[in-house]
């Protein structure tokens, strides 16, 4: 198998891996038609973070013994059985509970060591833009999972259809990792140990990859709040969800692999400054200007670009102002963090639903957004003055 075509499997493979986490987005939605409301379907989808931090924990010591494909392969097993549980068993429950801690681990085992396996295959200096094409990938198949309920009521199937097709998705795709497993396990030498220690926790932390850390929390904070209550926002407003995931995922698709080869190649740090000014403009947008299926469309394309590519760009922050021999490290927290935001936000944002509407929580992204492009504003102005000191 040659480099292209392996690298060209890895990502068929991580976009089957990645439908089952677009589903969790139809959960707000399956739980409501069963009774329960956003905060339960917050609650279930929050219970995925206490098994991802397991899962991002001790990835790196399950690739170190198991290798990080295999690994991948083995985290499959449990997307495709939370998928399962999520379809026969609909209503809020302990069950749906443990699928959803389920959904974490297998989700953070493959979202965590698939930028690594992209680390071992590609050398540093192009890493940013495979980094790009992995993301892409996975995006696709973040965004094809709800739209796959939409086409199953279109069928006249139940929205559980979804679940059912994105399980098999998982196997296929896990099985897809272990035919790839002896041709990437060469390649596992390339990356220092993957495992993660309070050294190196402490090492990476205190570099400058610490503020790529911090934005991708905030940054999966904003995306998981938007993504997982779309179809609240939607029924409110009386708009089809699906145009929101069409509108984000073709945005974030076209982007990371048309765009991002032309945005990596500028300065990083005013990228990160022009690209989460967008992520503002678009809760700015959702709050007061989305009123008609265009409006909203667009909205959700400004969304795409923003988030698409700031998350490009501070993924290569991550890995290359981690200190040396510590690019895995460096992306094992970057995973730590994206998840805390897209997996432990929906709790907080579906009681804040229940409690004072769906326009407190957008105000409430809009403070994370705000807080977000400060972190970037603030970069470049120490940059700036640690210049003109020098000079």
């Amino acid at each position: 198998m040659s480099s292209n075509r392996l690298f060209g499997t890895f990502c068929l493979s991580s976009y089957l891996l990645s439908l089952s986490y677009g589903t969790t987005f139809l959960l707000a939605m399956t739980l409501r038609a069963h009774g329960a409301s956003e905060a339960d379907a917050g609650s279930v989808i929050s219970t995925a973070m206490l098994s991802t931090f397991l899962a991002v924990i001790f990835s790196g010591h399950l690739s170190d013994h198991l290798g990080a494909a295999k690994s991948v392969a083995f985290g499959a097993v449990f997307l495709a059985a939370a998928c399962l549980g999520f379809a026969a068993l609909p209503g809020l429950g302990v069950a749906m509970m443990l699928f959803g801690l389920l959904l974490g681990f297998g989700w953070g085992v493959f979202y965590t060591l698939g930028p690594i396996i992209v680390a071992m295959l590609i050398e540093p200096e192009r890493r940013v833009k495979y980094f790009a094409l992995l993301s892409g990938c996975m995006m696709t198949g973040i965004g094809t999972g709800p739209l796959l309920g939409r086409v199953a009521q279109a069928l006249g199937y139940p929205v559980e259809a979804a679940f059912v097709v994105a399980a098999g998705a998982s196997v296929l795709g896990g099985v897809m990792f272990l035919l790839m497993a002896p041709r990437i396990q060469q390649h596992q030498s390339a990356v220092a140990v993957s495992r993660i220690t309070p050294v190196a926790a402490r090492s990476v932390l205190s570099s400058k990859a610490a503020f790529a850390i911090l934005m991708v929390g905030l940054g999966g904070a904003i995306f998981g709040g938007l993504s997982s209550f779309q179809t609240s926002y939607a029924a409110l407003l009386h708009l089809d969800y699906s145009l929101f995931f069409i509108g984000f995922m073709s945005a974030v698709i076209a982007c990371r692999l048309l765009v991002a080869g032309f945005i990596v190649k500028r300065d990083p740090y005013v990228m990160a400054c022009v690209l989460t000014a967008l992520i503002v403009l678009s809760v700015l947008m959702f709050m007061y200007w989305v009123a008609s299926p265009g409006g909203y469309l667009l909205a959700a394309i400004v969304l795409g670009v923003g988030y698409g590519l700031t998350y490009s760009v501070i993924n290569g922050l991550a890995a290359n102002e981690a200190p040396a021999g510590q690019t895995a490290q460096a992306l094992l927290l970057f995973s730590l963090a994206y998840f805390i935001g897209v997996f432990g936000f929906p709790l907080l944002a579906g009681k804040v639903i229940v409690e004072a509407g769906m326009a407190a929580l957008l105000q409430l992204l809009l403070v994370i957004a705000l807080a977000n492009w400060s972190i970037t504003v603030a970069r470049l102005a120490w940059r700036r003055r640690r210049a003109v000191a020098v000079a």
